[in-house]
């Protein structure tokens, strides 16, 4: 029997257009596979010719989930090209609204984006009340909003919309797929806290436009600080967004912790199997410091999951190339030389990637040639490399609890309880970050700009913002001739996890993970969306369709049958 293909396109539950296909065995075992961004981001086009005190404004339209982060990016860029160092008060509000967004990104993510690869919502219908609340104390001592009424009522709600023919969001699931492996009872707990979690990333949203003026598409930064004076100075204001951080605090610490402590107990055979791991090879940048010498992260570099050695983190070495993706000039480049020049060749007749040749508007950021995942597991695995004194305490408590070891992170389960021990991690330090800011003030250091002439800066100019955030390192690379924007690029995390095969025949991460996955039953392939998921794709930041005239360029007709 010879191997046979499967396509999911679009993958739901993502930001953006995601198609996979791969091809199985006779044993339905992934032997090989593809994944394509289905549309093209075409901001570094628009960028073109603008004045860099601009872009941020423009580029957080890269995504509607990202916006933060790409704006703090594309702004950072253009200070690193001119030199403009920015008050530290500046830097500080900055921090808090990146890491409040960490937090509300991974919340979102597993509750709502994933949570239901692993939680048979149906299965959650015939849970006993009195156990699941016992249950739940199995992995806190005082569970989140776990009284037998309460999760009655939540019971009863699910049950509605069952009989109701309303599950919207949840019609689609594989449910009673014979690889879900959480009893009725920790199903029902995990529906409660997938509905408080509607609740808490509001709050969180309500935290961040505190600082950011609002969310999505905040407001708050130029080029030199920010604008965020009077809340800073409010005593009201840093009180209201410290007390949604301890409400989201107590959320993370009696049920997402717990949630995740569940699950690594009950796909534990996942994880020793290895499904969905990578190549081993993990990138961070580092960053965000706070009191004198602290830093939340760690930046390095690993391969071949050798924990034993790390080499420092080097932008330079950064390469972009499109031997495999729909663009012009196949030779790896540097960002800063990189064009964006769409050169589409579309698909095989019957309608699946080519096999050869190019299939993806993502493009292939390789480091020294090489493939990196870049992500919470990466930050987290490098922190305890690197033995730093925030993020290992953290992990190593975690992995006490629950028998992890480090390489069982670099799994699809793994990258979920990374993802978690970070929320927890960054929720916590924000405390430590509006210390700083709260001290300064109190010294009457109240400067959020750095007062700058932009008629008498240089008129040619290169520089990048780089980050750590929530899905990875984000890097925007901005060339600066004449005073105007020359050349523009951007390297988001999924662009790093998601890109397809380079010149060498390498593997993106994605595909790369999918090797060897082994999928029960191929007409509904539960085991793809795991490990797919498990990345928190966000193909609105790897690619972006946009036409000026507003015309029409393409339609799209997807069976949700």
């Amino acid at each position: 029997m010879s191997n046979r293909k499967i396509v999911i396109d679009p993958i739901t539950r993502i930001e953006g257009h995601l198609r996979i296909e791969v091809e199985v065995n006779e044993e339905n075992v992934v032997t090989e596979a593809w994944a394509s961004g289905q549309l093209f981001r075409g901001i570094e086009i628009i960028l073109k010719g603008r004045d860099p005190r601009d872009v941020g404004l423009i580029a957080q339209r890269i995504c509607g989930v990202c916006t933060n982060v790409h704006y703090r990016a594309s702004i950072s860029s253009v200070e690193d090209a001119y030199g403009i160092i920015i008050p530290q008060n500046a830097e500080i509000i900055r921090n808090l609204v990146t890491l409040a967004l960490f937090v509300q990104d991974h919340i979102i993510h597993y509750y709502h984006l994933h949570s239901l690869d692993f939680v048979d919502i149906t299965s959650a219908l015939e849970a006993d009340c009195s156990k699941a609340v016992k249950m739940a104390q199995q992995y806190h001592e005082n569970p989140y909003r776990n009284s037998e009424g309460h999760l009655e009522s939540v019971k009863e709600k699910l049950s509605s919309f069952v009989k109701a023919g309303r599950l919207g969001l949840f019609a689609n699931g594989y449910w009673g797929h014979d690889t879900y492996r959480l009893t009725p009872e920790e199903n029902l707990v995990h529906m409660n806290h997938y509905l408080e979690a509607l609740r808490i990333q509001h709050d969180i949203s309500k935290a961040i436009a505190i600082f950011a003026g609002k969310t999505p598409h905040p407001q708050n930064l130029v080029v030199g600080g920010v604008t965020s004076v009077v809340d800073m100075l409010n005593p009201q204001r840093l009180n209201d967004f410290m007390f949604l951080i301890k409400e989201t605090r107590d959320f993370l610490e009696r049920a997402y912790i717990p949630d995740m402590k569940m699950i690594v107990k009950a796909y534990g055979a996942s994880i020793k199997e290895g499904e969905g791991r990578g190549n081993g090879n993990f990138l961070c940048c580092g960053g965000y410091r706070f009191g004198s010498k602290e830093q939340l992260f760690e930046g390095g570099v690993i391969t071949g999951h050798n924990f034993d050695q790390i080499e420092p983190f080097d932008s330079s070495k950064i390469t972009e190339e499109v031997s495999r993706a729909w663009y012009e000039n196949d030779d790896p480049t540097s960002p800063y030389d990189q064009e964006t020049i769409p050169f589409y060749t579309d698909l095989n007749e019957d309608g699946t990637l080519k096999s050869e040749g190019k299939y993806s508007w993502i493009k292939a950021p390789r480091y020294e040639g090489k493939v990196m995942e870049v992500g919470p597991v990466a930050r987290m695995i490098v922190g305890v490399v690197k033995n730093s004194k925030v993020i290992k305490p953290y992990m190593d408590r975690f992995m006490h609890e629950t028998g992890m070891k480090l390489i069982d992170f670099s799994t699809s389960i793994g990258r979920n309880a990374a993802r978690a021990v970070e929320a927890q991690i960054c929720c916590d330090y924000l405390f430590d970050f509006m210390s700083d800011l709260i001290e300064n003030i109190k010294y009457y250091d109240e400067e959020t700009w750095t007062k700058y002439v932009f008629e008498e800066l240089s008129t040619t100019a290169k520089g990048a913002g780089i980050f750590e955030v929530p899905r990875g390192v984000l890097s925007h690379f901005i060339r600066i001739k004449e005073a105007k924007v020359a050349n523009y690029q951007v390297v988001a995390p999924t662009t790093w996890n998601a890109s397809p095969k380079d010149g060498l025949g390498q593997r993106g991460l994605y595909e790369e993970a999918l090797i060897g996955v082994k999928i029960v039953d191929p007409s509904r392939p539960l085991e793809v969306l795991r490990v797919i998921h498990s990345f928190d794709p966000c193909l609105a930041c790897a690619v972006h369709v946009i036409d000026l005239k507003g015309r029409e360029l393409a339609q799209y007709k997807i069976s949700t049958v």
